[in-house]
């Protein structure tokens, strides 16, 4: 069984940051690709960041891009999301994600995700 167990999520200021972490099981599946997804209340769960396992290769929302840094320690089994100049409108519950994107461009989309973890509430005050 596949398990993913992130950490690190908490409260900042706005401009402060965050790193969070997800640690994922000997086991992944048919996974190619991990991803960082967040959702708040009554709206879709986005794509933020994700990171294929061979490669290494990045993709950011354009919402994040130049603030997050999405990486991977393998020998950890860990992959983590660095989170800099947050803004309020960055709030939300975090998830970690293991999935397979057969195209290597898609791996911003929900549906290719099997595999979620608990999720990592991080909150942005203005």
């Amino acid at each position: 069984q596949v398990r993913l167990v992130e950490s690190g999520g908490g409260s900042v200021q706005s401009g402060g940051s965050l790193r969070l972490s997800c640690e994922y099981s000997t086991y992944t599946g048919s996974s190619n690709v991990m991803a960082w997804f967040r959702q708040v209340p009554e709206k879709q769960r986005e794509g933020v960041a994700a990171i294929y396992f061979r490669g290494g290769k990045t993709i950011y929302a354009n919402s994040v891009k130049g603030r997050f840094t999405i990486s991977q320690d393998k020998d950890k089994r860990t992959v983590f999301l660095e989170m800099n100049n947050l803004k309020p409108e960055d709030t939300g519950m975090y998830y970690c994600a293991a999935g397979y994107d057969g195209t290597s461009y898609a791996a911003l989309q929900t549906r290719l995700y099997s595999y979620w973890g608990q999720g990592a509430q991080v909150t942005v005050s203005a």
